[in-house]
C-alpha cells in the first residue's frame, strides 16, 4: 500500500488516459493520489477527478508562477472549492526564484495569504520552493506554533532546513529524482530525517524515476520512490509503506489510523511496546505528542496495555528474532512484573532479550529489581543521558537524586545480565565525551550515543 501525495493528473498530457493510469497505480499497490492544482482552473480540475475518483483526493492553490497578477479577492474563489468534502490542503504554494515568472513582492503575499487560509480553515498546506530558501524559511518560522503544517514537496533545500522543518512539525517528500545517479545529496539528506516526517510522491508528469527516466511520470511509480527510500534507510518496503501511509493520514487526514499495536518489527529484531507511562518528562521525547516510530504508533492508554498473555502469543517462537527488546514511548519497568513473566518466556524458548530503560525501575518498583533480571534480561540499555546531574535533572525533567539512582542501576545490573550498555542522546548541550568517560572508566559499560531522529 502507497502514497503518490503529489500528482497533476490535470495535465493535457493525461487527457483519456486517466483510467488506465489509475488502474495501473491499482495493481502498483497504490491507495491514494493528492492532485493539487496549480492555478484557481486547474485547482477546480483536481476536484472535479476528486468527486469523481474514490481514490483520489485535491489541493487548490495557486503555484508561484501563477502569482504575477495575484489579488487577495482570489482567497474567495480558492475558499469555494476547499468547500468540498474531498479538498485535503492548500496547494501548491509557495515560491520560486529559479525561473521569476512572477516579482518576488508578489510570490511572497500570495504565499502568505494562501497560508493564513490554509491557518483559517485548518488545512495543512504543499509547499513549492525552488532557489529561495532564505525567504520561504523567514515566512515558514513566522507561522511557528500558528497552527501551520505543511509538505514541502520535492525537497532541494538543505539538511539543515529540512531538520528544522521537521522540528517545526512539518513532512519532507521526495520525487522520483531521489532515485537519480546524480541525486546523492538528496539520498543524504533523506537518510537523516525523522522517518516520522516523510512522504512519497510522483510529482507527475514530471520527474519520472529510474528506470522510466525520460517518460511520462504516473503515480504507479511512486512504488520506485517508496523502494529507493527502503534502500537509503535501510528499512524493509513494507516499513516505507507503513510510514509513509501513517505519516499521510497524519498530515492530510488520508485513511485510517491503526488499532494498538503491542509488538512490531524492526530489522531482525521484535519490540514490545510495554507502556507510555514514565517517571520522566524528558525535554526531547514525543511520547505525549507523536508516539510514532518507523510507521508504528504506539499509543498506549493505560487501559489498553495488554497482560503477558498477549505479548507472548504475539511473539510466538522468539527464536525467530535477533532478539527480543522491552521498549515503548515510557518506561518499560512501569511494568516491571509483566517484563519478567513475557522475559522468562522467551528465555525459556531459546530466545534473547534486551530492556530499554531509564535506570529508575528499582526506584519505581520500591525494591530492588536486578536480581530478578538474572535469566530473563541479556541486555539492559539504559538512558544516561549526561554526565552532569543537574543537567541530567533538566533533561529528564526528575529530581536530581534520580541521577545516582540510575547510576547504581547501571553498576549493579553488571552482576545479572550479560551486557550493560548507556546511551545519550545527540543534542548539542550534552557534553559526548565527559559522558563517554563516565560510562567506560567508572560504570565499566559500554558506551552508544543516539540519533536525535
Amino acid at each position: 500500500m502507497f502514497v503518490d501525495t503529489h500528482a497533476h493528473l490535470f495535465y493535457p498530457n493525461f487527457d483519456g488516459d486517466i483510467d488506465f493510469i489509475l488502474e495501473r497505480a491499482k495493481q502498483a499497490e497504490v491507495d491514494y493520489i493528492i492532485v493539487p492544482g496549480t492555478d484557481l482552473e486547474t485547482s477546480k480540475k483536481a476536484v472535479e477527478l476528486a468527486d469523481k475518483y474514490e481514490n483520489i483526493f485535491a489541493a487548490v492553490g495557486v503555484h508561484p508562477h501563477e502569482t504575477k497578477l495575484w489579488e487577495k479577492e482570489n482567497i474567495l474563489n480558492l475558499k469555494k472549492l476547499a468547500s468540498h468534502k474531498k479538498v485535503v490542503a492548500v496547494g501548491e504554494i509557495g515560491l520560486d526564484y529559479f525561473y521569476n515568472y512572477s516579482p518576488k513582492e508578489t510570490q511572497i503575499q500570495a504565499f502568505k495569504d494562501q497560508i493564513e487560509f490554509a491557518i483559517e480553515i485548518n488545512k495543512p498546506i504543499i509547499v513549492h520552493n525552488r532557489d529561495a530558501d532564505d525567504d520561504m524559511m523567514e515566512v515558514v518560522r513566522s507561522y511557528c506554533n500558528s497552527g501551520l503544517r505543511a509538505q514541502f514537496h520535492c525537497y532541494n533545500s538543505t539538511l539543515e532546513n529540512a531538520t528544522e522543518l521537521i522540528s517545526m512539525g512539518h513532512f519532507i517528500s521526495f520525487t522520483g529524482n531521489i532515485t537519480f545517479k546524480k541525486s546523492e545529496h538528496l539520498r543524504a539528506i533523506l537518510s537523516r530525517l525523522d522517518m516520522n516526517h516523510i512522504l512519497t510522491e510522483t510529482d507527475s508528469p514530471f520527474l519520472s524515476p529510474i528506470p522510466y527516466r525520460g517518460k511520462r511520470n504516473e503515480p504507479a511509480f511512486v512504488r520506485h520512490v517508496a523502494e529507493k527510500f527502503a534502500e537509503v534507510l535501510s528499512v524493509s518496503l513494507s516499513d516505507i509503506s507503513k510510514i509513509t501511509l501513517l505519516n499521510t493520514f497524519k498530515l492530510f487526514g488520508i485513511g485510517s489510523k491503526s488499532n494498538n499495536i503491542y509488538t512490531y518489527q524492526l530489522g531482525e529484531s521484535l519490540y514490545v511496546n510495554v507502556t507510555n507511562r514514565c517517571d520522566s518528562n524528558c525535554t526531547f521525547c514525543k511520547r505525549k505528542i507523536n508516539p510514532v516510530i518507523n510507521g508504528y504508533d504506539l499509543k498506549l492508554s493505560k487501559e489498553d496495555e495488554p497482560d503477558a498473555g498477549v505479548y507472548i502469543s504475539e511473539i510466538g517462537d522468539p527464536k525467530r528474532f535477533k532478539e527480543i527488546v522491552f521498549c515503548g514511548f515510557g518506561e518499560p519497568t512501569v511494568r516491571w512484573n509483566v517484563v519478567r513473566e513475557v522475559g522468562r518466556y522467551i528465555k525459556e524458548h531459546g530466545g534473547r532479550t534486551r530492556l530499554d530503560t531509564n535506570g529508575h525501575g528499582s526506584f519505581i518498583n520500591k525494591r530492588n529489581i536486578l536480581p530478578e533480571m538474572k535469566n530473563v534480561i541479556d541486555v539492559v540499555s539504559i538512558s544516561l543521558n549526561t554526565f552532569d546531574p543537574r543537567q541530567y535533572a533538566e533533561i529528564m525533567q526528575v529530581e536530581t537524586r534520580l541521577f545516582n539512582e540510575m547510576i547504581s542501576f547501571a553498576k549493579g545490573a553488571k552482576a545479572y545480565v550479560e551486557k550493560v550498555i548507556m546511551t545519550v542522546v545527540d543534542i548539542p548541550q550534552v557534553d559526548v565525551e565527559k559522558s563517554r568517560q563516565i560510562v567506560e572508566e567508572k560504570i565499566g559499560a559500554e558506551f552508544r550515543v543516539r540519533d536525535l531522529f
